[in-house]
């Protein structure tokens, strides 16, 4: 009897000091998932944090000023910055490529001015599915949320400030209106162009519509891919198609200096009204010598530094941004009309982008 209370004691004690192991290791086998967690880098981490930027070209002294300003802002941060353009405004085929050079390269996000709306949308949406943040700078995507965000001037306000300055600069006088257009489909090109029509009070438009919108008023529309050549043959054609033109209204300023070749060498300088948009040094100056009326200024500078500082907060902390962000626009001009706010060339110039 007393052999087995001792043998019922002595298999007490040994399951309960099993019982006490067992839990006593149960304890260290939580560190290892503690210490795994202290070991999991935060995004990028130490890790050299490569961000892209493709643009429409490397020419356009707005481009060559993003460029400029997202350098900048990657030197800043100890980033690397890889670049990259089409050789032409359109040239789908080497934003498609340059994606995928940036992604195998391991970028952690891309910025980009797309050339083909519609068209890049496929290799954008590849990057995303990859985990690359992919920003587009300057002109949305169709449709805009391919995108994860979009940092831009409002294209469509953009135009409407120069609709609106045409419409009080003409007053009672009717408008023949030419418009030297960008290309077809390409959404910055359709939000100047509405925006323009409606700040004229020619066109109940909005920036949700995706193709031009034209009136009566518009006598001439040409495409001119944003170049000053073109923009010159542009508007010798539609001076063929009426020499009584009056209002020019240009997707950019090369455009714009293109057409004013054209009305200059037709003897008509003092009797056309020429309205654009972008607020380039080179523009701005034209505002300031009377070959432009008025011109919206944007501000790529901002749109390049704000898309640098986005990718590398997501890859430090993995926050993205969403969304557009509305980078400003304000109109310029030296002759300035009752109920249209704007600033003069001394604020443009100092305020402007490319070479003075």
């Amino acid at each position: 009897m007393l052999f087995a209370k001792k043998f019922t004691l002595l298999l007490t004690l040994l399951i309960v000091g099993l019982l006490v192991a067992a839990c006593g290791g149960a304890q260290p086998a939580s560190a290892p998932a503690e210490e795994s967690a202290a070991e999991a880098p935060a995004p990028a981490g130490d890790e050299e944090i490569i961000v892209g930027l493709i643009t429409k070209t490397e020419t356009n002294p707005f481009f060559v000023k993003m460029k400029e300003g997202a350098q900048a802002k990657a030197d800043e941060y100890g980033a690397t910055l890889l670049t990259a353009a089409g050789s032409f405004d359109g040239d789908n085929a080497a934003q498609v490529t340059a994606i995928e050079n940036m992604v195998n390269a391991g970028a952690k996000g891309i910025l980009i001015t797309p050339s083909d709306t519609k068209a890049i949308v496929p290799a954008i949406q590849k990057a995303r599915d990859a985990g690359v943040l992919v920003i587009a700078l300057d002109t949305p995507t169709d449709p805009q949320d391919a995108t994860d965000a979009l940092f831009a001037t409002d294209n469509f306000k953009a135009g409407l400030f120069i609709g609106e300055y045409t419409k009080a600069a003409m007053g009672d006088t009717p408008m023949k209106i030419a418009t030297l257009d960008l290309a077809p489909g390409i959404s910055v090109g359709i939000l100047r162009h509405n925006g323009f029509m409606a700040g004229a009070g020619l066109a109940d438009v909005d920036d949700t519509a995706t193709d031009l919108v034209n009136s009566p008023e518009v006598v001439c529309s040409q495409d001119t891919q944003g170049d000053q050549a073109k923009g010159q043959t542009a508007m010798e054609n539609c001076l063929t198609k009426d020499p009584d033109i009056n209002v020019v209204y240009t997707i950019n300023e090369p455009a714009a200096f293109g057409a004013h070749t054209a009305i200059k060498n037709a003897g008509k300088e003092n009797d056309v009204l020429i309205v654009s948009v972008d607020g380039g040094c080179v523009g701005t100056q034209g505002v300031a010598d009377g070959q432009i009326a008025a011109t919206s200024q944007q501000y790529p500078l901002k749109m390049a530094t704000q898309g640098v500082e986005a990718i590398v907060n997501f890859a430090k902390t993995g926050e993205a941004p969403s969304g557009y962000t509305d980078t400003g626009v304000t109109l310029i001009t030296d002759k300035p009309v009752d109920g249209v706010d704007s600033e003069d060339t001394v604020f443009g110039l100092e305020n402007c982008w490319g070479d003075k």
